[in-house]
């Protein structure tokens, strides 16, 4: 067997959307790495769809699967997970002894703090880095990008 002799690529030759998707990735899996290294493991990147919608209140299922626009079922789906998981939990709506929201637990709200503390720690690391000016400079030009492409 042969083995063939490429070039290693050169991520500056990646188109603008490839670059950027390679970037959010490994950011992604770095915050991900950070937050289980703090005993909070389990987690996808789409529990974080759910976990974002009840930061700031308990949801039903229903307005989870609107809010995200999935179904019912898949909302669920997620729920359950993250429920065996240990990262939300149901509660008997206040307003309504015949409805059950779902909130984020303790240790929900523990990974969304070690998540957000892990961003925050990662880009001031890559700020050291490159310089503030250029974070800065990266940051709203993929802002723009994303502006323009809608």
């Amino acid at each position: 067997m042969s083995e063939r002799n490429e070039p290693a690529l050169d991520p500056r030759d990646l188109d603008v959307g490839t670059l950027a998707l390679f970037v959010g990735q490994a950011f992604v899996d770095e915050v991900r790495r950070r937050v289980e290294a703090k005993g909070l493991s389990g987690l996808r990147v789409s529990h974080g769809y759910v976990i974002q919608h009840l930061v700031t209140s308990p949801r039903t299922i229903s307005e989870l699967a609107t809010r995200m626009g999935v179904t019912q079922q898949a909302a669920s789906k997620s729920v359950a997970e993250l429920e065996a998981l240990g990262y939300v939990e149901r509660r008997v709506a206040p307003e309504d002894a015949r409805v059950r929201t779902v909130a984020l637990s303790a240790r929900g709200e523990e990974a969304v703090r070690a998540a957000r503390a892990a961003r925050s720690a990662l880009e001031r690391e890559l700020a050291r880095r490159h310089g503030d000016d250029a974070i800065r400079r990266a940051r709203r030009l993929l802002a723009d990008l994303l502006t323009d492409l809608g």
